[in-house]
């Protein structure tokens, strides 16, 4: 598929990577999405690939993709399993943004990377939990951090633990005893940890976002990777650049859907009709429609990505383009899908065919961060702070 957001060859290479590994992926989304169980052979595939290591710095043995090379990814992936996408992305995310704002010390970040290259381990942060909701509002995490002798005692729940399946690592929030500070700690699985299969959703059904409960984890003090006050924005919470993951997940989902309902059309002849439905005026203004929504959120996209590679400095000046970006993004595979599913008409409800995962996949995009409603108050403040 020629694609102009495809500028070089190497651009070329991850692009290809990703959609040889989509195509796989696509055969099997249905059924790890009828069982809403985890697709570890996705993965396994992945390691394979080498995709898990795309976004690693090259002196550690990675590829050391841009942000953009990475949403260029992301997004093809998703037109094969969005759920494997989604995961994945918060993996990759996660090793750009730590190789960005070097938030972890160096020694740690460099031996995880090792293992990432050599052997296939992953990464995620955990931080949501019930009583708290989001951890973009800012709640206290209820999670808790004891000092002992050897290093700390950490004790809680966490929910939405997206890739708990499959990780040997992760990171937790946890607000540290008798201190107003909370903790983002490295924790290894042990028999301490446990997963509460609690995942059972309409969509998004195969990313293994279970419950994940640290019953008196212990871990040593260099596991303590960042200290954040509450009320003050630490650096990694200002530079977002990597969620760039999420609105290139979705967006692909709504890709795939564009690319069936096409074929569909082009391809369908009912008797009624002497060409195929892709003929009729109504079905060309849906088509249409479904292009201006997806061009525009790509060129979107891809250009705020492309900005904060090549324009460093300005990274913290981005936070409500970022947001603007997964606005349009999430909102526009809503009505994409929609209109795909409108085009093939009933046999779009079907279970055997893929838009009516789609469909319900897309949904999960508006609840993914940052929501809705803070990605329009931020325009707000930036418009009034505009004119100081």
């Amino acid at each position: 598929m020629n694609d102009y957001f495809i500028r070089n060859e190497r651009e070329a290479h991850f692009a290809n990577l990703a959609d040889q590994l989509a195509a796989q992926f696509a055969e099997t989304a249905g059924k790890y999405d009828v069982e809403g169980s985890f697709p570890f052979e996705h993965f396994e595939k992945m390691k394979e690939a080498g995709y898990l290591k795309t976004t690693v710095p090259k002196k550690y043995g990675g590829d050391e993709a841009s942000l953009y090379e990475m949403v260029l990814m992301q997004e093809r992936l998703a037109k094969g399993d969005g759920s494997t996408a989604l995961g994945v992305g918060w993996h990759v995310g996660m090793i750009l943004n730590l190789r960005e704002n070097e938030d972890w010390p160096e020694k740690i970040y460099q031996e995880f990377c090792e293992k990432v290259v050599n052997d296939g381990e992953m990464i995620n942060s955990f931080a949501s939990e019930r009583a708290t909701g989001s951890p973009a509002r800012g709640g206290r995490p209820q999670t808790t951090a004891e000092k002992t002798d050897n290093g700390w005692l950490i004790t809680g729940r966490k929910t939405f633990s997206t890739l708990s399946p499959i990780l040997n690592y992760f990171t937790v929030s946890a607000g540290i005893k008798d201190r107003d500070e909370i903790g983002r700690f490295l924790v290894r699985k042990d028999e301490h940890v446990h997963i509460e299969e609690t995942w059972n959703t309409m969509s998004m059904r195969a990313t293994g976002s279970h419950d994940v409960i640290l019953d008196g984890v212990e871990v040593p003090d260099n596991a303590l990777i960042e200290i954040e006050i509450p009320g003050k924005k630490t650096h990694h919470q200002n530079d977002q650049g990597w969620m760039l993951h999420i609105p290139a997940c979705y967006i692909g989902i709504a890709h795939a859907a564009r690319d069936y309902a096409l074929k569909y059309a082009m391809n369908y002849r009912p008797n009624s009709l002497p060409g195929p439905i892709s003929e009729l005026e109504h079905i060309q203004q849906k088509i249409g429609q479904i292009e201006i929504e997806l061009k525009t959120a790509r060129i979107l996209l891809y250009s705020i990505a492309d900005r904060w590679d090549q324009h460093p400095q300005e990274r913290l000046q981005l936070r409500s383009e970022l947001g603007l970006a997964k606005y349009v993004a999430t909102n526009a595979a809503l009505s994409i899908v929609d209109q795909a599913m409108r085009i093939v008409g009933g046999a779009s409800l079907s279970r055997s065919l893929p838009l009516e995962r789609m469909y319900r996949d897309v949904r999960a995009g508006i609840h993914n961060p940052p929501a809705d409603d803070v990605v329009i108050k931020g325009l707000a403040q930036s418009a009034y702070s505009s004119l100081k």
